[in-house]
């Protein structure tokens, strides 16, 4: 081997830059485990702690020395799947940026055409891009963009702007630079916003021009909370309000002529006499009135006075909301009212009538106009901070800009002459409506009062500080990890890494002996240089990142296979082992196949990497640098060994005394056996197409849309018990599975998933638990059982939901990825083998794994023990089937090719069949290397990855039959009669 010394110094070098690239997350490491020791399951205790230690010095290597902070940023972050936290994907309103850039326009065709590509969820399409296209067809020439009463408004005039006479083609430019901007200013916001959360090494980035941003805040717990301040858009507004005298005549008579089209079906509830339960003395039939026939005032569970109309329970709400939308109550407004805006409060907790504690909000009427502008808005807002009111309790106070100052005194001046309340809103809920006692206030100060909790008055304080996004941020996917299940996965993942690595060094060791051990050495080293590489990238380590890990230990002793099986085949010739390891290490021995199987197989790497998402990538991540870093350990660090024992003259034959006899006299017609093969393979294929016409797949919440939620028990739970109780409150929406354990379980839900916003999550994390509940013992709470903690062993371990635009997006992605990866391998294929045959031969044989693995799991997802889901795991484990199964292939056709352009004797059938033959012990030893590493993940790997492995196991065992069986035959038969005779000829001169 040439230049062997600049080898030596690069690898030294190597491995002791991933040494100290590696030192940091040791450090680390021990640093956090120190944390938690001293916070002692206390979550804040343990963040305080690595907060206070972020600036001291905690590494010193002597020349250098490092602060936590430094050593943190330099180690290997783990995945949510790993630490536990939160991910979710925000969809910034694309549609209400549009609306704000028209200046709401009421325009009918442009408000047609938002409505027709909200409608359109198909495909990966921006929104942006679904609008344009639907004005241009709704419009049809005869409105443009650039109308006065659309985009050529006041506030998009001026330079950069629209003016009359543009073209819609230059509107278009304009409205997305504008679009960009602003989803670049909400990327800002959440920023912020995060940075003032406190969780170590936040992420955030946004996807491409989706209109979507990534968040992932690792170790965070509080799953309410987080949504909250990262949906909140922050639009701050204070209005005046009208009192409940002002407005119970309205109310009065909305009741009355509800109850001619409405059936109460509310018992009468008690409600504390006000003002307005004393205007309810002079209705004529107050008897009717407690005999709950009353649509609207049954509803009312707690009284009002002032400013609030009445206290009402959260789930009424929308009723009540509904009720006012109906033309016939609006028209019952009196003139001074006709601008009335009804608003609900914060949820806030009070006793009934019975001292039972129960949730209530409140219903207030803001002083609307016509052009349903607040009083002020929040724009004025220069400062906020968490402080406490006069009474001790957590609020937020806020200072105002010049201009806002002037104006808040002159609204505070107004409501103390004519005795009314200003509302505070904040994202069109009131979170308090105070009075003005003592005049106009001067100096632009104010204090946001409610029932707030620390956290919460801290969260306002920060996402004010931060400034509001500018549109809506909706949660289109979200995935919540408990802490205690990252660290099962990680228990998994290790055991499942150090059993794989020593049943495959064993293996090497068994099969090849010293030359084993040599490839053993050089898979150490592998490791070594993969884990440093992703420590020096701040790659994000996840479960499917574990095992791409372990997968590599698989493919990083295929190349030394490769060499070892053409080496052993040269000494076999005669030739001496000086000459054996060259010409097996040349490009006309084991190199080139090693580069066009390698080269294949990281094709499919980066197709996943561009196409998969979160731990696809990280799995992408791992199995690419894997594979580079394989290469070099399997081609040179072995190399250096076996060019000692050359030089020593030792003894090194590639063989023990168990395998020197392995395939040796094997001499298999493949070919005269294609019919038999063709047939089974068309009986499965017609088998498969059948039950995935028929029985279909068991899709997963990924392509269909729905949440998720892993939910373990204190015992053994029914499934169909549970199912029943949960497609009673779910709307006939619940799926249930055991999930590992009988105790634990996987329920899948479409309930409310198109509805975003905290709300909806809430309102269906409430009713999970107040149906589970009965399950656990008398001490479990709703913040027990949805939030994450230190040593959770009960209660929602993992929650997931993907919305059905996000679902429709992956699905697109992964039919792309999978025709992509084919393409591009067939296309790489041609280009290496020069005909057409070689790729046509390697495509059929991919296809047919693919359909032979998605019929496996249409015929048996439903009784399988394990999850059988089509996801993006799934995908990712096609194509990485993909990937082997054309590694192999490719082996066998490079051998092929070399015999054909070779001096073996006999005709074209006999030729070929010893090709196949002498791949033999190349394509049994990696494929049982990958099955015996695929089998110890699906035992010790966990739950959750076992579908995946499964899919791969499968995949191998297919792949390494239709290299052989399929792709070999139908490149024969594709190959002309003519092409064969001039190869025999040839074959006859030799």
């Amino acid at each position: 081997m040439q230049n062997k010394g600049l080898i030596k110094f690069f690898a030294i070098l190597f491995a002791l830059v991933s040494i100290y690239q590696l030192s940091f997350t040791f450090v680390a490491n021990n640093i956090k485990n120190d944390a938690k020791t001293f916070a002692n399951g206390n979550s804040e205790k343990e963040l305080r702690y690595l907060d206070s230690i972020g600036k001291e010095k905690v590494f010193n290597l002597g020349f250098t020395d490092f602060t936590y902070n430094e050593v943190s940023d330099k180690q290997i972050n783990k995945g949510l799947d790993l630490e536990g936290g939160i991910n979710v994907i925000l969809q910034i309103s694309v549609k209400d940026i549009l609306k704000g850039l028209s200046n709401n326009s009421k325009n009918p065709v442009f408000n047609k055409s938002l409505a027709d590509a909200t409608a359109d969820l198909e495909g990966n399409k921006p929104y942006l891009d679904k609008f344009f296209d639907a004005f241009d067809a709704n419009s049809k020439g005869t409105v443009k963009l650039a109308s006065p009463d659309i985009f050529a408004n006041r506030s998009l005039q001026g330079e950069g702007g629209v003016d009359f006479q543009m073209s819609d083609a230059e509107v278009k430019k304009v409205i997305r630079r504008k679009v960009d901007e602003s989803v670049e200013s909400a990327f800002g916001v959440l920023r912020k916003r995060i940075d003032k959360f406190g969780v170590t090494q936040p992420n955030i980035q946004k996807l491409g021009e989706s209109g979507r941003i990534l968040v992932e805040l690792p170790g965070a717990k509080d799953v309410d909370r987080i949504k909250k301040l990262l949906q909140s858009t922050a639009q701050l507004e204070f209005w005046e309000t009208y009192k409940i005298e002002e407005v119970g005549n309205f109310l009065m008579a909305a009741n009355e002529a509800l109850k001619k089209t409405e059936v109460s079906t509310t018992e009468a509830k008690p409600v504390v006499k006000d003002s307005l339960s004393a205007l309810l003395t002079d209705v004529k039939d107050s008897a009717a009135a407690k005999k709950g026939n009353n649509p609207l005032l049954d509803k009312m569970v707690g009284q009002g006075g002032g400013p609030v109309l009445g206290l009402f329970s959260p789930k009424d709400t929308a009723v009540i909301n509904g009720y006012f939308k109906r033309p016939e109550i609006k028209n019952l407004l009196p003139a001074e009212l006709r601008y009335v805006k009804f608003v609900w409060g914060i949820i806030e907790k009070s006793k009934d009538t019975k001292d039972k504690e129960v949730e209530t909000v409140a219903l207030y009427a803001l002083r609307g106009n016509r052009d349903n502008v607040a009083s002020m808005s929040g724009g004025v807002v220069t400062g906020a901070n968490a402080t406490f009111d006069q009474l001790g309790k957590p609020s937020v106070s806020i200072e105002m800009s010049g201009q806002g100052a002037k104006t808040w005194e002159e609204l505070t001046g107004r409501a103390y002459t004519q005795k009314t309340n200003i509302a505070i809103v904040l994202d069109n809920v009131v979170y308090s409506a105070p009075g003005v006692s003592s005049g106009p206030i001067a100096g632009g100060r104010s204090e946001i009062s409610g029932s707030f909790t620390i956290d919460e008055s801290t969260d306002l304080a920060n996402v004010l500080r931060a400034g509001k996004l500018p549109a809506a941020a909706d949660i289109v996917q979200s995935e919540v990890v408990g802490p205690s299940l990252g660290q099962e996965a990680i228990d998994n993942g290790t055991t499942s890494a150090i059993v794989g690595l020593l049943l495959v060094s064993l293996w090497m060791l068994v099969y090849y002996g010293k030359a084993g051990w040599y490839a053993n050495i050089a898979l150490a080293v592998n490791l070594l240089f993969l884990f440093g590489i992703l420590a020096s990238l701040g790659a994000v380590l996840t479960l499917p990142g574990i095992a791409g890990i372990v997968l590599t230990m698989g493919t990083a002793v295929d190349a030394n296979i490769i060499i070892y099986e053409r080496a052993k085949e040269e000494l076999r010739e005669g030739k001496s082992l000086d000459e054996a390891v060259k010409i097996s290490y040349s490009w006309t021995g084991a190199m080139r196949s090693i580069v066009d199987a390698n080269v294949t197989h990281i094709l499919i790497g980066a197709v996943l990497f561009i196409f998969g998402s979160g731990p696809i990538k990280g799995f992408a991540t791992t199995l690419l640098i894997g594979i580079v870093t394989s290469l070099f350990t399997s081609i040179f660090i072995a190399r250096i060994f076996i060019d000692k024992n050359i030089v020593k003259k030792a003894d090194l034959s590639f063989v023990t005394n168990f395998s020197k006899n392995f395939f040796t006299n094997f001499h298999f017609d493949f070919l005269k056996v294609k019919k038999i093969t063709y047939i089974f393979s068309a009986i499965v294929i017609v088998v498969s197409v059948f039950s995935l016409a028929t029985n279909g797949l068991d899709q997963g919440v990924d392509f269909v849309g729905g949440r998720t939620f892993q939910v373990r028990f204190e015992k053994p739970v029914e499934t169909e018990v549970v199912k029943g109780e949960l497609a009673q409150v779910f709307d006939g929406s619940a799926e249930v599975k055991i999930f590992g354990n009988d105790n634990q379980l996987k329920i899948t839900t479409k309930y409310k998933v198109e509805e975003h916003g905290t709300k909806a999550d809430e309102e269906v994390n409430k009713v999970l638990f107040e149906t589970l509940k009965h399950y656990y013992a008398s001490d479990i709470t709703y913040e027990k059982f949805v939030n994450a903690y230190d040593g959770k062993k009960v209660g929602i371990l993992q929650a997931s939901k993907v919305g059905p635009t996000v679902a429709e997006d992956i699905k697109a992605n992964a039919y792309w990825a999978v025709l992509g990866a084919m393409f591009i391998v067939f296309l790489y294929l041609l280009i290496s083998f020069r005909k057409w045959q070689y790729g046509l031969g390697a495509i059929a044989a991919v296809a047919h794994d693919v359909i032979f693995v998605l019929g496996i799991y249409s015929l048996c997802y439903k009784f399988m023990p394990f999850g059988m889901e089509i996801d993006q795991h799934f995908i990712a484990a096609i194509l990485t089937v993909i990937g082997y199964s054309m590694n192999d292939t490719v082996i066998v056709f490079d051998r092929v090719r070399e015999f054909l352009d070779g001096k073996t004797k006999g005709n074209f059938s006999e030729i070929v069949n010893k090709s196949i033959n002498s791949t033999m012990s190349r394509t049994i030893n990696t494929s049982l290397t990958m099955i015996l590493v695929l089998l110890i993940m699906f035992v010790f790997g966990g739950e959750s990855i076992r579908g995946f492995i499964f899919a791969m196991l499968v995949g191998i065992v297919v792949g390494t039959y239709s290299s052989l069986f399929v792709a070999t035959p139908v490149l024969v038969d594709c190959i002309s009669v003519d092409d064969k005779k001039e190869i025999e000829e040839k074959h006859k001169e030799n």
